[in-house]
């Protein structure tokens, strides 16, 4: 096989490996010998490839490429567009039309690159490191037309899964048709069923859109007109003629709850005043009765020793010579007991 077949292998071949191959038979007529001039070569045994890609996803999978915590969000209505895929398949062409028919002056950006081959799976994963490195696109399309499971092998090759994988741009992975699956399909943050289905995703009709946003307008144009006519409605009873009548029917029954209150209060308050006084007097009675100079008043004196200006209760109590003070109801007498006895008492008075 010349070198120009071997770049579209999707395997290598190794010794003991079963094939199928198409070519030209030549004869070497000196030896004798016989060899086949490759065009194309397959694996003829699919179990090994399967066995093989299995073998690859759980390594993948342990690995937590495939985890959904790592998958980003696809952008609703993304400016830009990347495509990653073969610059003249079917794929890509139905990938643009499908992008200016739904999407008119989105941004699209061709990152061409073999699609199969032992030198796709390296420019693929190279494109995705352009991509990321230049912020090319807002959101990523790789992915390629239908084909044999050995065509679809780049797609499946450690590079590539790891490059879509570590894709700060979101990667929606479109290989082959609905029933064909590579491993970028778990790696990615969206797998599409076909290369159309994801320009479809990318494309959300804008003419569509701007119609539903007409009718949430619209919805929401009717509700708020709902509210304020039922607003209306409820204010229309408080018009400025009838607030004041409406102002009293309310006020009015408080206004005599407070009247009523005020004159419960105040004759409470005057019944109090009226105890209180009556306990006054009652009080004043007692004390004037007990006080001193009332019976003084009445013609009594207080007889009281000048010297220690102690009361004198007793005759017996005073001696012959001492001096003597008599307070009666005004003024002051100084004395001087000369005589001591049960009979009548002379005095000289002083002053």
């Amino acid at each position: 096989m010349f070198k120009n077949r071997l770049r579209y292998l999707g395997f290598e071949p190794k010794d003991g490996t079963l094939v199928r191959v198409r070519g030209n038979l030549s004869v070497y007529p000196l030896r004798g010998s016989y060899q086949i001039i490759c065009e194309s070569m397959e694996k003829a045994g699919m179990g090994d490839i399967l066995a093989l890609l299995e073998e690859r996803k759980r390594k993948f999978a342990a690995e937590g490429l495939f985890d959904e915590s790592r998958k980003k969000l696809i952008p609703r209505f993304p400016q830009r567009v990347g495509v990653i895929s073969s610059p003249t398949g079917a794929a890509l062409r139905d990938i643009l039309n499908i992008l200016h028919r739904r999407a008119p002056g989105m941004d699209i950006t061709v990152l061409p690159c073999p699609v199969q081959g032992n030198e796709a799976a390296a420019s693929i994963a190279g494109r995705i490191g352009q991509a990321n490195a230049w912020r090319l696109a807002d959101v990523l399309i790789v992915g390629r037309g239908g084909g044999s499971i050995e065509d679809l092998l780049p797609f499946s090759d450690e590079l590539v899964v790891r490059a879509v994988a570590a894709s700060r741009i979101p990667v929606i992975s479109a290989v082959g048709h609905e029933i064909d699956w590579a491993l970028s399909d778990y790696a990615a943050d969206l797998r599409a069923p076909t290369p159309s289905a994801a320009a479809e995703l990318v494309s959300a009709d804008r003419a569509e859109a701007a119609e539903r946003v007409r009718e949430l307008a619209a919805t929401l144009l009717s509700t708020l007109e709902g509210r304020i006519e039922r607003a209306r409605l409820l204010t229309k009873p408080f018009a400025p003629e009838d607030l004041e009548y409406r102002f009293r029917s309310i006020l009015q029954p408080r206004l005599v709850r407070f009247d009523d209150a005020k004159e419960e209060l105040c004759d409470a308050l005057s019944c109090r005043v009226r105890d209180e006084r009556d306990r006054v007097r009652s009080v004043t009675t007692v004390l004037e009765t007990a006080n001193p100079r009332a019976v003084l008043e009445r013609g009594y004196s207080i007889v009281s020793d000048e010297a220690s200006g102690r009361t004198i209760t007793d005759a017996a109590e005073v001696a012959t010579g001492t001096r003597l003070v008599i307070q009666p109801a005004k003024g002051r007498i100084t004395v001087r007991a000369e005589e001591i006895g049960a009979g009548k008492i002379e005095t000289e008075v002083h002053g």
